[in-house]
């Protein structure tokens, strides 16, 4: 199975778990999942993330060792700390926003995560630090 929007399933696979009071979830290993991982930690939407070899096997072939990444999910009395996670630019279609009109998720209470040329991070300090770029995903 090819995998053709890997955020969008990491976003998906993070509502999913949540739904069902899930304590961790595991994600395929990319250098891009793992960042936006370490940025929802930061932020303080999820307890933790890390990277770890899974063995596994297959019926008729050994499959190679393969990385992911375990998400430990963050809850609050009960109810999970993520409210919303929604992807905004696509594989379809592309979302840039010039510094000016990177936008503010729920005024400011949540976080838009953006792709820039210095690397992955909010909207906020990208603003501060007056990058724009490509709009990945918002998070309240």
């Amino acid at each position: 199975m090819s995998l053709q929007d890997p955020i969008s399933d990491m976003l998906t696979r993070i509502r999913n778990a949540q739904a069902v009071g899930k304590a961790e979830v595991l994600i395929g290993f990319s250098n891009l999942n793992l960042a936006i991982a370490q940025l929802l930690k930061d932020e303080g939407y999820i307890l933790d993330c890390q990277k770890v070899l899974v063995e596994r096997e297959k019926e008729k072939a050994k499959e190679k060792n393969k990385s992911m990444i375990i998400i430990q999910l963050k809850y609050y009395m009960g109810a999970p700390v993520i409210s919303e996670l929604k992807r905004v630019s696509r594989p379809g279609l592309r979302q840039y926003k010039r510094k000016d009109a990177l936008p503010k998720v729920k005024n400011g209470l949540g976080i838009a995560i953006v792709s820039t040329p210095k690397g992955l991070m909010t909207d906020k300090t990208a603003r501060a630090q007056g990058h724009g770029g490509e709009i990945l995903c918002y998070v309240s």
